[in-house]
């Protein structure tokens, strides 16, 4: 006996097939590549040399070293161009990411690292697959600006202790939040080496400033590293250097790690793959925003990578996202396929094979001052004077998402940014119900005055209930109340156990209640909670105002008080 699927069953399979299908890398991906394939090895290799030393800088900072910022950016950067997304992202290590990592290496060790971008990149690549990637849609843009704002900060304070001792970050039993880490290691200065270090920060800093000015396409980065290592070599100075790198790529292979340390990982996992999801969405919408190559997929973005951190963390790296200033970057040098981000993966590849040598004679103070400037250059400015011209709210949730990023836990401060956010828009949400007393429409007749046609506009939620109810309450001397709904576009189930409260209540003191204009949408859940069960009589519903009232008057009339 056979059996056959039935056509809803059916249905729900070929939109899982069509959605899996979407998910996965697509000969479209590449269709303009014969036109634009220069344009892309173009972009690519100068997004690859932008790239290297935010690469190196974003590994010594996570509390790691450079070969892992490296092989991130390499085995991440060429997965996620292949399996994302986005036809223009770049991804590999950020800063965002250095700032949850670090208390991730302090807490659990180096070898930890490989563990948790396995695992989140698991979490990030189910999220694309369960059709989460439109959740980003509802943080707030004030809560997106203050989340930045405190990451450029976190940044900025993870390098003051590169530049106060050798030791550099995490070093000296320093703390894992950044401000304290950084107020430590002022404490604990050698000034010998701060000289030299402070010098050659600016240097590099100076060099990024100067090389936007000399040409767009310098880039400054670069620019700043070489000088600065030059200077260091031929003066020499008693500068901590990146050190040896490895002369090619580890083999891949699963980091072990013992069972019952993984309870205490879950916490870190979970963050970082929450950190991976928006950032990479924001910053590929951000690309979408920028480059006319067609629009992102959210899913595929996320399953993407999920695969480069996966990828990342089998070859020893660390959790990867999207990047949004070397996404910039890739836009605006030309990019317009995939093609270009994988060049990027290659550019450094051929850095890790062929120039391992002069890269680990870079003193980790230049890195320091590229992150510095980077950090300050994350912040837009003249958006942060809009928020902060704008409302109170949403000045209030931007502050506070950036207070509690810094000193506290960027998952932590998205989350109370987006309730922050989410309480001051159903406040003035629930501003905007209004509770009318009508006119009795028609010529007048004795008795109107016992009536009270009353309209009800905006949501009814539960943010307003309490309002509504003493509102309606506080009419004197009617005995017939008509309660207009048809301008209700919102009601959830608060609102409507208000109205329920409404009803019974006026019900007990002898107030006939008619209802009219009740939405067909809202119909069910006025019968579930009990609005409609609470009517006097079931044929109180009207679907005419009409009607309604002349109903009215006829209770009026039977109770013999019209005067």
């Amino acid at each position: 006996m056979t059996t056959q699927a039935t056509p809803a069953g059916a249905s729900a399979l070929t939109r899982m097939w069509g959605h899996l299908r979407s998910l996965c890398p697509d000969p479209r991906d590449y269709a303009k590549l014969r036109t634009t394939w220069w344009a892309d090895v173009a972009a690519g290799v100068t997004v690859g040399i932008v790239a290297l030393p935010l690469a190196l800088g974003f590994g010594v900072s996570s509390g790691l070293s450079a070969s892992e910022g490296l092989i991130t950016a390499i085995v991440a950067g060429f997965l996620a161009a292949v399996f994302g997304g986005s036809n223009v992202q770049v991804s590999g290590p950020t800063g965002a990411m250095v700032v949850v990592l670090l208390p991730i290496v302090a807490s659990h060790g180096a070898g930890a690292v490989a563990v948790v971008a396995i695992l989140a990149g698991l979490l990030v690549a189910l999220a694309g697959l369960l059709k989460l990637g439109r959740t980003v849609g509802v943080i707030p843009w004030p809560v997106i600006e203050g989340f930045t704002l405190g990451i450029g900060v976190i940044i900025f304070l993870q390098q003051v202790p590169s530049v106060m001792s050798p030791g550099g970050v995490g070093g000296g039993g320093l703390s894992t939040n950044a401000l304290i880490a950084a107020l430590q290691s002022i404490a604990q200065a050698e000034w010998d080496y701060v000289v030299w270090a402070l010098g050659i920060t600016v240097v590099v800093v100076v060099s990024m400033l100067v090389a936007g000015r000399i040409h767009p396409s310098v880039p400054g980065s670069l620019l700043g590293i070489v000088v600065a290592t030059i200077l260091c070599v031929v003066l020499p100075a008693p500068l901590a250097v990146i050190g040896a790198l490895p002369s090619g790529l580890p083999a891949p292979s699963l980091p072990t790690v013992a069972v019952a340390d993984l309870p205490d990982l879950m916490g870190p996992v979970v963050a970082v793959a929450a950190l991976a999801a928006i950032e990479s969405l924001l910053s590929a919408r951000v690309a979408a925003s920028m480059a006319n190559t067609g629009p992102y997929s959210p899913d595929r973005e996320l399953v993407g990578q999920g695969i480069a951190s996966m990828g990342s963390g089998l070859f020893g790296g660390m959790p990867a996202t999207g990047a949004i200033a070397r996404t910039a970057v890739n836009v605006r040098a030309g990019a317009r396929t995939r093609l270009a981000s994988v060049v990027h993966a290659v550019v450094l590849l051929c850095v890790v094979l062929f120039a391992a040598g002069p890269v680990g004679m870079i003193p980790l103070a230049a890195l320091a001052g590229i992150l510095m400037l980077t950090a300050w250059r994350m912040v837009n400015w003249a958006t942060v004077r809009s928020i902060m011209r704008s409302t109170r709210a949403d000045a209030a949730a931007f502050l506070l998402t950036a207070i509690v990023t810094v000193a506290f836990d960027l998952i932590v401060a998205v989350i109370i940014g987006v309730v922050v956010a989410g309480f001051f828009a159903i406040r003035n949400l629930a501003r905007e119900t209004r509770v009318t007393r009508e006119a009795v429409p028609g010529e007048p007749e004795p008795g109107d005055e016992r009536i009270a046609v009353v309209r009800f506009d905006g949501p009814l939620i539960f943010a307003s209930g309490d309002r509504v109810f003493d509102e309606v309450m506080a009419f004197d001397g009617i005995r017939v109340v008509v309660l207009r709904m048809s301008s209700v576009e919102v009601i959830d189930a608060t609102g409507a156990h208000v109205l329920e409260d409404i009803v019974t209540s006026l019900e007990r003191r002898g107030v006939t209640v008619l209802i009219k204009g009740v939405q067909a949408r809202h119909e069910e859940l006025f019968r579930t909670v009990g609005v409609l069960p609470a009517l006097r009589h079931v044929r109180h519903l009207f679907d005419d105002l009409d009607e309604a009232v002349e109903h009215a008057r006829s209770h009026i009339e039977r109770e013999g008080l019209r005067t």
